[in-house]
């Protein structure tokens, strides 16, 4: 079992109270009138499947209703941030620590 760090209700919580909501920053396209099929097809169903270090969207479920973002590694599943929506991730694809100063407030566990 994991437990999560919500930073919107700032708590760790069981992760039976999150649901995972897929990849993290998707840029929806600006006028999704002008995309053709196939461009439309791509942002809708194309998304990565990384072994290791992943970017993912979650939805506090039971708890706020919030969504916020989690930095997971896939294989081990060791959740290595959260962060709310719109911050910039501390953590990279290849596992470094960026520069950038971060409001990340905390990260998960597993028990």
């Amino acid at each position: 079992m994991l437990h999560i760090f919500c930073p919107h209700c700032g708590e760790l919580r069981s992760e039976e109270e999150f649901h995972a909501s897929g990849q993290a920053h998707i840029a929806r396209p600006l006028d999704p009138a002008a995309c053709s099929d196939e461009e439309w097809g791509t942002y809708m169903f194309y998304r990565d499947n990384p072994r290791g270090i992943h970017h993912e969207l979650w939805d506090h479920v039971a708890g706020c209703r919030q969504y916020f973002n989690v930095t997971r590694n896939t294989v081990t599943y060791e959740i290595l941030e959260t962060y709310k929506i719109g911050e910039k991730p501390q953590v990279t694809a290849d596992g470094k620590q960026t520069n950038a100063p971060s409001t990340v407030k905390g990260q998960g566990e597993k028990v």
